[in-house]
């Protein structure tokens, strides 16, 4: 049966692209970042890349497991921190700055925020003094790869956690054509990835190659 919230869904996405067309390379994917300064043996993170899939943009929100068990330990670390004071010194106490415009006018030409009290920088020592602590130690998580398809009104999303290295355009290629097979169902993660977790010991690893 078919479903017409997604049909129209469909329609909606590839209205968008006919009237919004990327700018694509000569692989056709959409490419949002440089690598021209990224190391070759660096470790990877977290990425973008699109392309165009049966007349719809594909979006694909990538995640190294290593990004996932990071956000994990800052988690944490706020956690372990406890609730801090409720202050947003970021914008409240704004002081304008002004800027003389002729003779007797002046006009706004950036904002000063004022210094965080003293139990706010007291409270963010505390977090970061545990981040660290927790970055060394490592906690008990494993991340396994997954993969979630996202249906938006502009394109088909993709979130997608794989160990992959996306360090130049060929590994961005590479990590579009698992996002494209996995949408039309020629490959699973499991295939790709049997037993892959990404566990305290692969960070430890990690981290003692960083320093």
């Amino acid at each position: 049966m078919k479903n017409a919230k997604l049909e129209r869904l469909g329609r909606l996405q590839r209205q968008y692209h006919r009237h919004h067309p990327w700018r694509l390379s000569q692989g056709g994917l959409f490419i949002p970042h440089s690598y021209a300064e990224t190391p070759p043996d660096s470790l990877s993170w977290w990425d973008d890349v699109g392309f165009i899939l049966n007349g719809r943009r594909v979006i694909v929100w990538w995640l190294h497991p290593r990004q996932v068990y990071a956000d994990a330990l800052d988690e944490q670390s706020w956690q372990d921190a406890g609730a801090g004071p409720k202050e947003d010194w970021l914008t409240e106490g704004i002081t304008k700055n002004y800027r003389r415009v002729g003779g007797s006018r002046k006009k706004i030409v950036s904002y000063s925020c004022r210094q965080p009290s003293a139990e706010q920088r007291l409270h963010d020592e505390r977090q970061r003094t545990i981040r660290e602590r927790l970055t060394t130690q490592g906690i008990a998580l494993e991340v396994a790869p997954s993969w979630k398809r996202d249906r938006l009104r502009w394109a088909m999303g993709v979130n997608l956690i794989a160990p992959l290295d996306v360090r130049h355009e060929d590994e961005l290629a590479s990590l579009a054509r698992l996002a494209r097979h996995l949408m039309l169902g020629q490959t699973t993660l499991d295939a790709e990835f049997p037993g892959y977790r990404y566990r305290r010991a692969d960070w430890l690893r990690e981290q003692g190659a960083k320093n």
